[in-house]
Formats: structure tokens, C-alpha cells, sequence
């Protein structure tokens, strides 16, 4: 008698993960408190899969810094990329993840004799698959901006991984500008208004601009989008954080 063979398990065709983008001005709320449990608290209840974070202080003379904190208190994995020193502290870009990360690299976006200013790039491992994670965290100037989003496109263009590629952060443009017109012929700009109603998320308890953004390449389902606006994130930061949940097929 022929023996049915067993049933081999398919890998899934997508994942569902939830991305957050939040410029946490060094921890340093709106009430001038300088807390980083504030900010993780803030966090905590997101939920997050993946955390790209902007001005966080690394470790520096007096010891422990807040990217180490962050990272014991949300209890995920890590990454730090400094941008510049600010008192003698490294102060950047930071990846949090739920997903293992197998590779990272830091690049130089500073323009001229302005402010130093980097994009953080971590690889996750979904499975077989890996995510490409952009953190980036650029300047005030248009002029500055437009060499930035230049240099950005170029970085993105020079990495030709597989796998799909997110690119968020703190853009500093709160309308249609030159990153946007750079980067939007190859990226998919991801839009909020069919889901928020206020679209804006600085300055935190009274925001009034939208600075924070996410741009995505491959194949990314963008399922929701929402701008968290308790108590608490209101006077954590001078940013609220954008919170986003993505399909990702495979």
C-alpha cells in the first residue's frame, strides 16, 4: 500500500512588521527633562519589529550612553552610527530591531562646515530574506539637503543587495522639496494622509510641520500609518514618533 508522503511546510510569502521612525532630540522632552525611560516608555507601546532613531547620545566620558540604555530597556538588538561629537559624547543614528542584524555601515553625509550629519544603514534578517534599513537624519539648509539627497541617492544606487530597502528618518522637509524630487523617480514615497488626518510631527506638543518620512523600494504593502499622540509622546521629544505597519512579500 502507497504511503502518503508528509507535508512539507511552505516558508510564508510575507511578513507583517511594524517600523518607527522618532528623532528623540537626546532624550530631552518638551519639559527640558533629559529621560530616556520617557522615551522607551514612549516606544514600549508601539510595539515595534524595527526602530530607527535620531540624536541619540552614545557612549561617552561619564560612561554608559543613551543607545545602550535604549537598547536594555526595549530589550532588541542595536546599532549606533555617530554623525559627530557633542561634548565629548558620539551622537547619531541608532537601529533597534526584533530581527537579527547581520551587517551595518555608517555614511558620511556632511556638507561643508555644517553640522556633521550621517545615514545609518543595518541589513535584517527576515527568514531568508534581508531587510535593508536606512536611517537618515539630514540638515536645515536647502543647499545642504540637495548635496545630501545627491549623495543619499548615490549611497542607495552603489548598494545593489537584494532585498527591499526602507529609507526613513528626519528628512527636515515638511513639504515637497529636493529629497523628495531626488529620490521619488525610484523610490515609493509612503503617504500618510489616507490615514492620519494631522500630519505633522514637529515640534512634539504642538506640532506643526511634517519633518519625518519614509520612502520604500521592492515589494512593501503599506497597511497602516499613525502618528502617536498621548500624553507622554507629547512631551518626550520635539518630534512625535511616525509609526508604520508594512507587508512585505517575498
Amino acid at each position: 500500500m502507497a504511503r502518503a508522503l508528509p507535508q512539507v511546510p511552505q516558508p510564508p510569502t510575507s511578513l507583517d512588521i511594524r517600523i518607527v521612525t522618532y528623532n528623540i532630540h537626546r532624550c530631552c522632552g518638551m519639559d527640558r527633562r533629559i529621560m530616556p525611560r520617557r522615551i522607551a516608555e514612549v516606544l514600549s507601546a508601539l510595539h515595534p519589529d524595527v526602530i530607527a532613531l535620531q540624536e541619540v547620545l552614545g557612549l561617552g566620558p561619564k560612561g554608559r550612553g543613551q543607545d545602550e540604555l535604549l537598547g536594555a530597556l526595549m530589550g532588541m538588538g542595536w546599532v549606533m552610527a555617530s554623525a559627530r561629537q557633542r561634548h565629548g559624547y558620539p551622537f547619531g543614528n541608532m537601529i533597534l530591531s526584533r530581527f537579527p542584524i547581520v551587517n551595518d555601515a555608517r555614511h558620511d553625509l556632511s556638507w561643508r562646515t555644517r553640522r556633521g550629519r550621517c545615514c545609518q544603514r543595518a541589513d535584517l534578517r527576515l527568514g531568508n530574506q534581508t531587510l535593508h534599513v536606512y536611517n537618515v537624519h539630514m540638515g536645515t539648509g536647502m543647499r545642504e539637503r540637495k548635496y545630501q539627497a545627491e549623495r543619499l541617492a548615490l549611497i542607495l544606487d552603489q548598494h545593489q543587495a537584494a532585498g527591499p530597502k526602507i529609507i526613513l528618518g528626519d528628512f527636515n522637509e515638511w513639504g515637497r522639496g529636493v529629497t523628495t524630487d531626488i529620490l521619488t523617480p525610484r523610490f515609493q514615497s509612503l503617504d500618510i494622509r489616507p490615514f492620519v488626518k494631522r500630519r505633522r510631527t514637529y515640534p512634539g506638543f504642538l506640532p506643526l510641520l511634517h519633518l519625518d518620512h519614509i520612502f520604500y523600494e521592492g515589494q512593501i504593502d503599506v497597511t497602516h500609518v499613525h502618528l502617536p499622540k498621548s500624553r507622554t509622546a507629547l512631551i518626550a521629544s520635539d518630534h512625535l514618533p511616525l509609526v508604520a505597519d508594512l507587508r512585505i512579500h517575498f
